[in-house]
């Protein structure tokens, strides 16, 4: 049985300033709607400076010490496994800004459900907000090859 698999390695980060936090109203037209800013680790690079460079590309604000809270995986098409380290952070300086890939907005916590959230946001958000989760898999369901679940850890 062959240990190893390919790996694309994406990162996201909560940023919280009181009980507002940091979204992003995406203009990729394959994955629209609000979500957390974030993106590719570069090969070589340390999972930390990579959602430190992301979170700075994205937002013009440079995050310190952010905590790794959770994992979001699932198998593509092309049986890659794809990963993405969620982290959240409350620290940070510069001046916000967007980007190409989407205006930058601080929301209330408690108001996202008025905003048009990606797909799976909410469960998503459950494993930032929860210390009893750490892990947000989508899995095909049994005897199937198209149906997913999500599965949350």
């Amino acid at each position: 049985m062959k240990r190893s698999e390919p790996v694309e390695l994406m990162n996201m980060c909560v940023l919280r300033r009181g009980s507002k936090v940091l979204v992003q109203d995406r203009t990729d037209p394959n994955w629209p709607g609000v979500a957390f800013p974030g993106g590719h680790v570069e090969k070589g690079e340390s999972f930390t400076d990579a959602v430190i460079r992301e979170v700075q590309e994205e937002t013009g604000l440079i995050i310190s010490s952010p905590r790794l809270c959770g994992i979001k995986q699932f198998q593509t098409d092309a049986d890659e496994r794809y990963i993405v380290l969620l982290f959240k952070t409350d620290r940070f300086s510069g001046t916000l800004r967007s980007s190409e890939e989407g205006e930058m907005v601080w929301v209330e916590r408690d108001a996202l459900d008025a905003y048009p959230l990606v797909e799976d946001f909410r469960e998503l958000l459950s494993v930032f907000d929860r210390d009893d989760l750490t892990e947000f898999q989508y899995e095909r369901a049994p005897g199937t090859s198209a149906d997913w679940r999500v599965r949350l850890y």
